[in-house]
């Protein structure tokens, strides 16, 4: 088994999630299929994935792809939660979603929501004839689910923030988000695109591997289902065979893309400052070995509660510090919480990224060091 240090496996992970350098304003759509999505359950938190990895991003831009140009769609994606994915990938995601979080749902889970295996199948049919080509309201949307299917026992539950119900039929691609009406949510069918056939879990296993590998299938299973579904995660991983390669980092075996074997051997010591929000995929994707990117024990200033993660200072691929903004009036002000000491030159750095986020939000920045 090939032997990586971590140091080499930490640079290849920066490298890959485009934190060494950043891309152009025209490669979002590109940046969105790389990162396997853009986590949106804070809308402003793949904001600011997108400006720590993309030059000039501008609020509109994100816009203009989802609801403009169609090239990114926002559905329940990833351990059920939102998510921004390219369209042209989106019957790949779904059949992965599909394999484990599919129509059949347990006993405890139909109990728990108040419905049977046969009122769900019901409602989740009803979607796309209740969208057809309008946009509704999560209400209004609840209210044509049960004029189709006279379930009035579920109008309440269907209005409910974390869509349980509403989620089948987003994993059989007859849902997804459209731009909101003032502060209310709206749904659209999002059309053939969501068809599913075709596609297969190799083929999400690779993308996954390219951004986060050398990763485990533990790793794999808690990113995709939110660390359930395993038999199906390990059964992707299998099916891509001599494709990927075990590895050995200080101990620690993982699974990367043969090809990229080499190129992680040789990967220069990646030095860059970010400010990273929220939610960031980095942070998620380190999160059962964070000990290997934290300068001592502070996973629970990071990795908190409820499954929030906090905004990070990184530097050279380590979380040095949490950060947080305010915004007030025209201005932005941004709080910087060091864990260690920090050189000149990152604290300069760390500076420079903090205008990049006051310049995407528009807003005169005021920095604060604690």
């Amino acid at each position: 088994m090939t032997k990586l240090t971590w140091p080499q496996a930490v640079s290849w992970h920066l490298r890959r999630q485009h934190l060494d350098a950043r891309l152009p304003r025209t490669r979002l759509p590109q940046l969105v299929s790389e990162l396997c999505g853009l986590h949106a359950q804070v809308m402003s938190s793949a904001e600011l994935t997108a400006v720590c990895r993309i030059e000039g991003l501008r609020r509109e831009d994100i816009a203009k792809a989802l609801w403009q140009d169609r090239k990114l769609i926002k559905t329940w994606a990833m351990r059920q939660t939102l998510h921004l994915l390219p369209v042209g990938e989106y019957g790949m995601w779904l059949n992965a979603f599909g394999l484990y979080n599919g129509m059949k749902k347990s006993p405890r889970w139909l109990a728990y929501f108040g419905v049977s295996q046969n009122e769900l199948e019901a409602i989740t049919e009803a979607v796309p004839q209740a969208l057809g080509d309008k946009l509704l309201t999560r209400a209004e949307l609840a209210d044509e689910i049960v004029r189709l299917t006279g379930l009035a026992s579920v109008h309440d539950k269907l209005r409910l923030g974390w869509g349980s119900l509403l989620k089948p039929a987003c994993y059989k691609g007859y849902l997804c988000f459209g731009p909101n009406q003032g502060q209310h949510t709206q749904f659209a069918y999002p059309g053939p695109q969501g068809e599913i056939a075709g596609h297969s879990g190799a083929a999400v296993a690779r993308k996954y591997l390219a951004a986060y590998g050398p990763a485990t299938a533990q790793d794999f299973s808690r990113w995709l289902y939110g660390g359930t579904g395993s038999r199906v995660t390990r059964e992707m991983l299998a099916s891509l065979g001599d494709e990927i390669v075990g590895v050995d980092i200080e101990g620690a075996p993982a699974w990367m893309l043969r090809k990229h074997l080499r190129p992680a051997l040789q990967n220069e010591p990646v030095r860059s400052v970010r400010l990273l929000p929220a939610f960031d995929q980095y942070v998620f994707a380190a999160g059962l070995r964070s000990a290997r990117v934290l300068p001592g024990d502070f996973h629970a200033r990071v990795y908190r509660n409820q499954g929030w993660f906090s905004p990070v200072l990184l530097v050279d691929g380590r979380m040095d510090g949490v950060w947080r903004f305010d915004q007030k009036g025209k201005r932005l002000v941004v709080t910087i919480e060091p864990f260690v000491a920090l050189k000149t030159k990152v604290k300069r750095a760390a500076a420079e990224e903090a205008e990049r986020v006051a310049a995407f939000m528009e807003r005169e920045l005021e920095l604060n060091w604690v």
